[in-house]
């Protein structure tokens, strides 16, 4: 019998994971977390830290930190998000201790981040799961996001432009995942797939923030 206090996973299980879920605007990254949370698994789900407006439907501390900009920016300067960036005019930011505690529990992290904050994350646990959501066609992402109606027109089509460009860096991940229109489930799945099989690779080094 092991002697060992440690807080984190037993020595004969692999180091838990951080999985990277990332993917355009609009390409329904938040409604695949919210079918994830229901797979009851041992996951830690990150919660992410903004200045924009809160939606309709939204929980402060659930889907979203809110914030406001000083408040976020002192949160900056002292070096407390694993990665930031402006994005469309906002904040956003992962929070250090996000990862670091559910990482410490033995739980896998589930990170959604934008495809920018990917490429910072990548640098810094490059040993990550990188895993890309992509629409089964541009014309779904467009139609997801004309849904929304949470966007003036300058802003959706940069929001598409945007996308247009992002969806070129889909290949630089571990795993595409296709989200059809009316097919979330199916995504869900290969994505809870993807974790799964990471996790019985063999050899996988534990996660440390570079």
């Amino acid at each position: 019998m092991s002697s060992s206090t440690s807080s984190g996973p037993p020595e004969n299980e692999s180091p838990p994971l951080l999985v990277v879920l990332s993917g355009p605007s609009g390409v329904g990254k938040d409604a695949a977390l919210n079918e994830l949370r229901k797979l009851d698994r041992p996951w830690h789900f990150v919660v992410t830290a903004t200045t924009r407006p809160i939606r309709t439907g939204e929980t402060d501390g659930v889907d979203y930190i809110f914030l406001n900009e000083p408040t976020f920016l002192e949160m900056k300067e002292r070096n407390e998000f694993v990665e930031c960036a402006q994005v469309y005019g906002n904040w956003y930011g992962v929070p250090k201790s996000q990862v670091t505690s559910g990482l410490a529990s033995g739980k896998d992290v589930i990170l959604k981040i934008d495809v920018q904050g990917a490429a910072t994350v990548r640098k810094m646990a490059p040993n990550a799961l990188f895993i890309f959501m992509v629409p089964g066609s541009f014309q779904d992402l467009q139609d997801r996001l004309a849904q929304r109606m949470t966007e003036s027109t300058p802003e959706m089509e940069l929001r598409l432009k945007t996308a247009a460009a992002e969806l070129e860096q889909a290949k630089d991940f571990d795993h595409q995942v296709v989200n059809n229109q009316d097919k979330l489930e199916q995504a869900v799945a290969d994505i809870d797939r993807a974790i799964a099989e990471e996790r019985k690779r063999q050899g996988r080094t534990p996660i440390q923030l570079l």
